[in-house]
């Protein structure tokens, strides 16, 4: 850690006398004790959440070591998101009761606004919107947060109240409730859906793995977006209530979200919907797997693995809202959006069960233009990207359900440039040439433009 970090300017350091001298090797050669530590800068924050976190500093043992977890309870303390800033002061005890070893450490915090709002863009799946914030941190003093989220983007629209809260001294430990409500539109299915919901969820840590569940229930609205909607997706329209209970587990070892070099990432969902109330009753399971090794010349191998199994509960048939969707710039290159699997007259109805695959290479640009700098932002890349989505009769086993998947197999391959947005999104452009396709499939053969958070 730098002087700087920790509150130490080399215009502070006062010419050492010989007491000083004496004191400095104390502290360089033997055990120190931490003897007090303080927070100043505190307003309606609660001390006793705050104990949680610094606590670690009093189990230092010498002086390096009060320099490590000092800066750990710092990085804790910011991860609240409760302080707008957070120094970290490191000095000799004085006082009566001060030892020859003894330290103080002092977090100098400067707490956030009662309320903060934000104006900004974001990327999803090959859409954008605007998203107007407004957020109340630290209600009640033991870091609630209470946010207010408007969005409006090209296909969908939203508004959100959402309350938060984490275990003290366990932040990965958190409670939230949510209300809100989505209008979207899915020009591929011709459809609209309107869902109004409250949730709750509680994530939590166990071992190496993340852990989410989560209570969801919404009143779904859905309508034609066009007069051309096929019969198939009229039969949909109309109102229905989801009731479920589900379950996520993750996890990341991945260095980056966006375009990782090393790790992997294992993601399980669970849901059931139908033992809670509603009308819809269905099992839904699905997975996403992913390997990153960095290779020679700063070139990366990924390889990633997606699927998925809706199993509906009783003889009423799955909701179009349910099922999964496969093809596009962001799944199955070389597709139009969600272009793959069960159609009515041009329209998409989705899948009850599908996988996908895809292997990459990515690789510095040529020559290295802005090395160090802007330039590591873009990749070159070449993939191969396979999957299949179908509808299955649970009636006829496995090996059957496996044969089904087998067949009409669409695949593509090709090359392009990647760019990452920080840690935020990524842009792709390229080059596809698919393979495998099948009546009523609609490709995108040539150049491709992708955006979002979750790719293949």
């Amino acid at each position: 850690m730098q002087g700087p970090e920790l509150g130490v300017h080399a215009d502070d350091i006062e010419t050492p006398d010989m007491e000083q001298e004496s004191k400095q090797e104390v502290l360089e050669n033997k055990d120190v004790i931490v003897q007090h530590v303080h927070i100043d800068g505190l307003g309606r924050t609660k001390e006793d959440c705050l104990t949680y976190e610094i606590a670690g500093v009093f189990r230092a043992k010498n002086l390096i070591d009060v320099m490590k977890r000092a800066h750990e309870a710092r990085q804790k303390l910011l991860r609240l998101g409760i302080f707008r800033q957070v120094e970290v002061v490191i000095d000799t005890s004085q006082g009566v009761d001060a030892l020859p070893n003894g330290l103080d450490v002092t977090f100098e915090v400067t707490e956030l606004r009662r309320m903060t709002g934000s104006y900004n863009t974001m990327v999803g799946n090959n859409e954008g919107s605007m998203v107007l914030g407004l957020k109340l941190p630290n209600v009640f003093g033991r870091a609630e947060k209470l946010t207010f989220q408007f969005s409006y983007g090209t296909k969908e629209t939203s508004y959100g109240l959402s309350f938060f809260k984490p275990q003290p001294g366990h932040f990965e430990r958190n409670f939230a409730v949510n209300f809100y409500k989505v209008t979207g539109q899915f020009p591929w299915s011709s459809l609209r859906e309107t869902d109004r919901g409250v949730s709750t969820e509680f994530s939590f840590p166990l071992w190496k793995t993340n852990h989410t569940l989560k209570w969801e229930g919404v009143w779904r609205e859905l309508g034609c977006l066009a007069r051309t909607a096929s019969f198939a997706v009229r039969e949909e329209s109309g109102h229905s209530l989801k009731s479920s209970l589900s379950h996520a587990m993750v996890i990341d070892t991945r260095n980056s979200t966006i375009l990782p070099r090393r790790g992997a990432l294992l993601k399980i969902n669970q849901e059931l919907a139908g033992y809670t109330g509603g009308d819809a009753s269905f099992l839904k399971e699905d997975f996403e797997l992913q390997f990153n090794k960095r290779l020679f010349w700063d070139s990366v191998l990924s390889a990633s693995l997606w699927g998925g199994c809706l199993l509906p509960i009783g003889d009423k048939p799955t909701c179009i809202a349910d099922r999964f969707y496969l093809g596009g710039p962001t799944s199955v290159r070389g597709f139009s959006m969600y272009s793959i699997g069960p159609q009515s007259e041009g329209d998409y109805l989705g899948g009850e069960v599908y996988w996908a695959g895809a292997v990459h290479l990515y690789t510095p640009l040529p020559f290295r233009p802005g090395k160090g700098g802007f330039g590591d932002l873009f990749r070159t890349h070449f993939f191969l990207n396979a999957g299949n989505l179908c509808n299955l009769n649970y009636g006829d086993g496995p090996r059957a359900h496996l044969s089904k998947l087998a067949e009409c197999i669409r695949w593509s391959y090709g090359a392009g440039i990647v760019l990452r947005l920080g840690n935020i999104a990524r842009l792709e452009l390229n080059y596809c040439i698919p393979m495998g396709v099948q009546s009523g499939d609609r490709i995108c053969d040539g150049v491709q433009f992708g955006a979002g958070i979750r790719f293949l």
